[in-house]
């Protein structure tokens, strides 16, 4: 099985549902091919923006601090259902295109086998929970390059892409697919290239899905007459009479 996920490190939706996929996945014992695509929710966003959260939410939606306060608070009791601790009142500004441009070379690290098929994977989680958990600066290339290292990424390799314009293209390309899709805003999930999941759906709806494309991969069944095997086919050698 194959599932495509398109996130930004900076979405609350976006950590909650990978907890949902892999709440599912646990049920079920599937162990995907899994891929993290980019998508940014803002790229206008910058790394020096003095603001909270709170506020910057308020003011996005004409609705004050307090109205910001109240939706971070919302969305931290939903991920602590999942397991999840947010610390969004410490949570900084952060343009994520950087974060994707590393995200893709740990993808392409791990598909050329020089580092572990899961590397990307663990390099998104520890992103998402920098960000959330951390309240750690993600736009920072110091703060993306300690994180990168972390996981397994050679310094070197991830300051070469930092310094550079390495990636940007297919951070825009991800982007393209996932409104290609139809995916306005994400997460936004695709399972062996057929189902999509939009949103934190509850994990029912995860697992509908799975079940679906499993169904889809089975072999087909025969059904014969009784006694019989093969009816009557035409074939390479020609048909029977």
């Amino acid at each position: 099985m194959r599932i495509d996920i398109w996130s930004d490190v900076v979405c609350p939706w976006c950590y909650i549902g990978k907890r949902r996929l892999e709440q599912a996945l646990a049920e079920s014992g599937e162990q995907p091919e899994i891929t993290w695509h980019s998508f940014q929710l803002d790229p206008s966003a910058t790394n020096d923006d003095p603001r909270g959260l709170a506020e910057r939410l308020g003011e996005k939606f004409g609705r004050g601090r307090e109205f910001g306060i109240q939706a971070n608070e919302h969305v931290t009791g939903i991920a602590a259902e999942v397991g999840l601790e947010f610390h969004l009142d410490e949570a900084k500004s952060a343009n994520t295109v950087d974060a994707h441009r590393v995200l893709h070379l740990a993808r392409e690290l791990a598909e050329s086998g020089e580092l572990p098929a899961d590397t990307q994977g663990r390099l998104k989680e520890r992103f998402l929970k920098a960000y959330f958990s951390d309240g750690l600066p993600v736009g920072d290339h110091a703060t993306l390059t300690r994180l990168a290292v972390e996981v397994g990424l050679p310094e070197e390799r991830v300051s070469e892409v930092l310094t550079g314009t390495a990636y940007e293209a297919e951070v825009a390309d991800d982007q393209a697919q996932a409104l290609a899709y139809g995916a306005n805003g994400v997460p936004f999930f695709v399972i062996d290239e057929k189902y999509g999941v939009s949103g934190a759906q509850p994990v029912e709806v995860f697992q509908e899905a799975i079940r679906r494309a499993n169904a889809d991969r089975q072999p087909v069944t025969l059904i014969t007459s009784p006694g019989s095997s093969d009816g009557d086919v035409c074939g390479p050698d020609g048909c029977p009479i």
